[in-house]
């Protein structure tokens, strides 16, 4: 056997798929190198803004969210897939290089700070929705269950890509230009995306332009119980990650006083989580989707978590959250992440775009915004960060 037919096979590749699958691996490459390329920076200044204070900036982007979701409603109405998720990178490759013209005028630094750790939080969910969305629309399920994990290897190869770079430019350039650098990829994804959509084997019916309200997606969540489960699916998943962002937070600005080291620190765990991610996603992902179905898939990291969140209770210590957070992220960006994608493919075009856009921002970022204040709330009236670990073991 020939070492590419043995590649092939060990990637789960068939006949006339190389194309197509290549151009959705560097397409998710380029969206999360330009994401990674910003996320140490964001979430220094999350700290920077006080760990406090994290609640009101997880609210904020809620709000943001809630205003963007029937815009996106709007243009997917509106415009055919060929032009909506190009226009929509574009849009954002625009709004970064604003960002890289607002650091270079020194004015009002602390806001500017907080708006561009809102928006990279608004776009990181806004553009990764709409790169699986695409991927739903053209591929089957049977062909999701064998090659999404691979798909999402591309991501995580960005997802090194985009610290290692960041690291590179702040000791070159400085972090003002990473915007800048960020927007280029984001151009890189654009071309992606157009290029597979004009590969001759796609189902040309499939892009049309999805028409309906601004507001279709909310009301396809309301009337259909399978979204509903994945909504509350996400919004249980999310409340258990932010709890831990949140404890992360404490935790870290407790054990490092300066800010480079907790920006190494941060820099670290993404570079382990994507390495782990990638050796799941490239040889493992697949597999145990076909093996044990798409349901004992997502069920795997809820049952780490339980353990996990007992563990951190027991001891709530730097490095056992650490370890947690590298498995939680791992685990979900390996697995959970592919198999909740698969569940897409079985739904109409419209559900695949406008629901779940709406359950992937507005539902998740929600989450978000109610567990910080739940957290708050929480550590306001005494409980450590041992006792709200062990509140979420039954939430996982």
């Amino acid at each position: 056997m020939s070492l590419k037919r043995r590649l092939r096979g060990s990637l789960a590749l068939q006949p006339g798929e190389q194309a197509a699958v290549a151009w959705a691996f560097f397409y998710f490459f380029c969206l999360l190198s330009s994401y990674y390329l910003l996320r140490p920076l964001r979430d220094e200044m999350g700290i920077q803004a006080g760990v406090d204070q994290l609640q009101w900036l997880f609210t904020a982007t809620f709000i943001v969210m809630m205003a963007a979701v029937p815009v996106f409603g709007y243009a997917s109405a509106r415009w055919p897939r060929g032009r909506l998720v190009p226009g929509i990178y574009l849009f954002f490759a625009l709004s970064l290089c604003c960002f890289f013209a607002l650091f270079q005028l020194q004015y009002a630094v602390a806001w500017v700070a907080r708006a561009f750790y809102v928006w990279v939080s608004v776009y990181n969910l806004f553009v990764v929705s709409v790169f699986w969305s695409f991927m739903a629309d053209i591929f089957s399920r049977e062909q999701g269950k064998r090659l999404f994990g691979l798909i999402a290897a591309g991501g995580s190869l960005g997802a090194v890509a985009g610290p290692a770079l960041a690291a590179w430019l702040a000791q070159t350039l400085g972090t003002a230009p990473l915007p800048l650098f960020a927007a280029l990829l984001l151009v890189g994804a654009t071309v992606a995306a157009v290029t597979l959509h004009r590969l001759q084997w796609q189902d040309s019916s499939r892009s049309a332009e999805l028409r309906g309200s601004v507001w279709e997606g909310v009301q396809l969540v309301a009337g259909s119980r399978f979204l509903q489960g994945i909504a509350v699916f996400i919004w249980l998943y999310t409340t258990l990650a932010t709890f831990l962002y949140f404890q992360q937070a404490h935790l870290v600005a407790e054990a490092f006083d300066d800010s480079a080291d907790r920006t190494s620190v941060f820099a670290a765990v993404d570079l382990l989580v994507n390495i782990l991610t990638i050796g799941i996603q490239l040889f493992v992902a697949g597999r145990i989707m076909q093996r044990l179905g798409i349901g004992r898939t997502l069920a795997a990291l809820p049952m780490l978590l339980a353990f996990g969140f007992a563990a951190l209770a027991a001891a709530p210590t730097v490095a056992v959250l650490l370890t947690l957070q590298v498995l939680r992220r791992a685990g979900n960006y390996g697995l959970t992440r592919p198999a909740r994608e698969v569940l897409y493919t079985s739904i109409g075009r419209r559900a695949r775009y406008k629901a779940k856009n709406f359950i992937d921002t507005v539902v998740y970022r929600g989450g978000d915004a109610l567990a910080g204040w739940l957290f708050a709330g929480l550590k306001a009236a005494g409980l450590g960060l041992g006792g709200i670990a062990l509140l979420a073991v039954p939430l996982a």
